[in-house]
């Protein structure tokens, strides 16, 4: 049997990906074969395919770092044919074979049951970057954040991360400042639930090493000098919930925010989560974290045919939300 994958090689002339037949012997190991519905395309994803990220660890590779689909075999006696299932993390499309097509074969350990609550396509809705703003919040909710320490900054928000966050933080009952530089989507955030949606300038940060305390905490996609600053405005026992790097992976910062104010720098990686975790967001995603637009945050469904347009649009910020891949 043969299937179509967005498969990706490293040639004399870089790294790039073609969309090709390939047959189920050509996979990766695993104990479970599933047959794909569903993938996110993430950031990373296209940083992946393009080569314009140092993402995969082997070639070839077919992308995609999650996927939701039924299963078509299994060696392992918890899963057999029929089961809807979903995988993230833990080097699929990065090391494995990921979802970026129609068939995928993974290790069994790394292998989920469809939350309650949840569609296979809303499980790629959500994806690696809700499951990221979810393990962020989790992780904040488990340092004592409350809502009585001020606002959530979330940065980057018109992004897939940032979507998801903004929407979960605002069911949960936070007050939340929406950070985008991209004003075309204000509405769109304000929908999500945002309290307020702003541009870096519009927050007027100071340079200082500590500055006035004025938020509770933040989510953060940026890095670089806009962390710096509102780690310097994090009020008492507030968290910094630190994701991406769209701006620098450089942080400039000094003690005394944490020191002086009990200020917490969280790291949050979904790649490696330990999966007695990565299963507790998931089912809590499907429950009190389920965002209440996931619709709304889906921007696109796209066929696996045309992935590579989506690539080029991801890395040149011409997205907001997330986009699906419909793989069958």
């Amino acid at each position: 049997m043969s299937f179509l994958a967005c498969r990706i090689y490293k040639t004399d002339e870089g790294v790039e990906h073609r969309l090709e037949q390939m047959s189920l012997e050509e996979l990766s190991d695993g104990e479970v074969v599933i047959r794909v519905h569903y993938t996110g395309v993430n950031y990373k994803d296209a940083l992946g395919a393009t080569g314009r990220g140092q993402i995969l660890k082997r070639f070839p590779l077919n992308g995609g770092i999650d996927l939701a689909g039924v299963v078509e075999s299994s060696e392992d006696g918890r899963f057999k044919p029929g089961d809807e299932v979903v995988v993230n993390g833990c080097g699929l499309g990065e090391s494995h074979d990921g979802g970026l097509a129609q068939y995928a074969r993974v290790p069994a350990d790394w292998v989920m049951p469809v939350p309650n609550g949840l569609t296979m396509q809303e499980c790629m809705i959500l994806g690696t970057a809700g499951f990221t703003a979810g393990l962020a919040i989790h992780r904040m909710l488990e340092n004592n954040q409350t809502k009585d320490k001020g606002p959530i900054v979330v940065t980057g928000a018109s992004g897939g991360v940032g979507s998801v966050a903004v929407d979960m933080l605002s069911q949960l009952g936070f007050e939340t400042i929406a950070v985008s530089g991209r004003r075309e989507f204000d509405d769109y955030l304000t929908q999500l639930g945002a309290s307020e949606v702003c541009s870096i300038d519009d927050l007027n940060l100071g340079s200082r090493p500590l500055e006035k305390g004025r938020f509770g905490g933040v989510i953060d996609n940026v890095g670089g000098s806009l962390l710096s600053q509102l780690i310097a405005h994090t009020n008492l026992w507030g968290n910094i919930a630190s994701i991406g790097l769209a701006d620098s992976h450089k942080l400039d910062t000094t003690v005394f925010p944490m020191i002086l104010r009990g200020v917490s720098i969280l790291g949050v990686s979904s790649t490696n989560c330990p999966m007695p975790l990565r299963k507790a967001i998931w089912q809590r995603m499907g429950a009190d974290l389920k965002p209440n637009h996931l619709q709304r945050i889906l921007t696109e469904e796209v066929p696996l045919k045309a992935v590579s347009g989506v690539f080029d649009d991801l890395l040149d910020r011409k997205k907001h939300g997330r986009i699906v891949i419909n793989c069958q």
